[in-house]
């Protein structure tokens, strides 16, 4: 699986040619933050009106598909609700990470964006999250291809993370050869 990423920024974000943006968020998270809100002022405040009107709600296991076009470059938003941001833990970032590839695989679809779990806000630092959702996609052969959207100063953190899973493969796949 190839994993790359692009920058929290709506110029970037445009340039992404794929179907879905996977977007996780808290319950208590308002107004919505990181890549959620970003598309929220691109959607002109709709995802907004879905909180407030109560449709859209941020409960764990949660999850709301929203249309992106015209005004993103993804055909759907997928929304996942994280439950509360002071109930985050390693224990709920696997359970978010799992209820994504799930969705994500129940699709079909093979390349995705997405923002990691537990990063709109910053209740998950972006080396533990980028942890939590490698361990979490170890267990899933369903994508080709994860750009994670995430500010450069996060990416910077999670690129290491990353590099050590990607050794770690290496090793394990060298080791099993004859």
């Amino acid at each position: 699986m190839e994993v790359r990423f692009v920058p929290l920024d709506l110029a970037r974000i445009d340039q992404l040619r794929l179907e879905v943006l996977a977007l996780p968020f808290f319950e208590d998270e308002r107004p919505l933050k990181g890549a959620a809100g970003l598309c929220d002022w691109r959607l002109c405040g709709s995802l907004s009106r879905l909180l407030v009107g109560g449709r859209v709600t941020g409960l764990p296991d949660e999850v709301t598909l929203v249309p992106g076009r015209p005004r993103l470059p993804f055909e759907k938003l997928i929304l996942f609700g994280e439950g509360l941001s002071a109930d985050f833990d390693a224990a709920a970032a696997e359970r978010v990470t799992a209820r994504m590839l799930a969705t994500l695989g129940g699709l079909r679809l093979r390349s995705v964006a997405l923002s990691l779990p537990g990063r709109s806000n910053g209740r998950a630092s972006a080396g533990d999250a980028m942890r939590w959702f490698l361990q979490g996609i170890a267990e899933s052969d369903e994508l080709d291809e994860v750009v994670i959207v995430d500010d450069a100063e996060a990416q910077r953190a999670m690129v290491p993370v990353l590099e050590a899973a990607r050794r770690r493969v290496r090793v394990v796949r060298s080791a099993s050869e004859p």
